[in-house]
């Protein structure tokens, strides 16, 4: 016997706790995407039966707590739709755990390549057009040298952004970050430069002392912090 089935506006009153930001038109583009499939009622309503308001929170899980594409879940999808195992979703570590924050945000721990058009930037991090424009108005975010993309690193910053929008810091924090971004990205650049001999060890050690740099003004700021 067939279970419950739910339709778009309970599922979006079952999952919103969760998921704050979720909305009908998230639902309904992650459905135009291929990744949902709800059932339809003869007079066109969709119903969402219990396997697909999994499905939808797996979906939302991925996005929230590993910043994953969309290409990336469905392949995970297709693993799950095959009986097959997915990689597990891993929860966000909270400030101070094993790792620190910045390795939840993907700091020191890369990813596959991010590459993202303007729409898929703003869908996936959750921020309106107008939060996008005013952060670029300010050079916070941008896409990559010489392409028409977003990376990981736009989308960090843009979801950043919306969530600390919650707690009232708004562009003008951001640009205070970005100024000390800017001269500790020269600090490094001074220190690397010495240290290399060959163009390809650039990449490599710029990368190590970058994520110590990291560390250290984590630790700094938590250290201020309990004082």
């Amino acid at each position: 016997m067939p279970g419950p089935v739910r339709s778009i506006g309970q599922v979006m009153k079952l999952l919103k706790p969760d998921f704050p930001d979720l909305s009908i038109s998230k639902i309904r583009f992650l459905e135009s995407e291929g990744l949902l499939s709800p059932e339809r009622a003869p007079s066109g309503y969709r119903k969402y039966s219990r396997a697909d308001v999994d499905r939808l929170r797996y979906i939302l899980t991925c996005q929230r707590d590993n910043f994953q594409p969309l290409k990336v879940i469905r392949e995970h999808l297709e693993m799950i739709d095959r009986g097959e195992e997915p990689p597990a979703v891993e929860p966000p570590a909270p400030p101070g755990a094993s790792g620190g924050e910045e390795e939840h945000l993907g700091i020191g721990a890369p990813r596959g390549p991010i590459r993202m058009k303007r729409r898929e930037l703003i869908r996936a991090s959750g921020i309106t057009e107008a939060q996008l424009v005013e952060l670029e108005r300010h050079q916070l975010v941008r896409t990559k040298r010489g392409q028409d993309w977003y990376g990981q690193e736009a989308l960090m910053v843009c979801v950043a952004s919306r969530r600390l929008r919650a707690f009232g810091m708004d562009t003008r924090h951001l640009r205070a970050l970005r100024q000390a971004a800017e001269r500790e990205a020269g600090m490094i650049e001074q220190t690397v430069l010495p240290h290399v001999r060959h163009r390809e060890q650039a990449g490599e050690i710029a990368s190590q002392v970058t994520q110590l740099v990291l560390h250290a003004h984590a630790a700094m700021v938590y250290d201020l912090l309990e004082h």
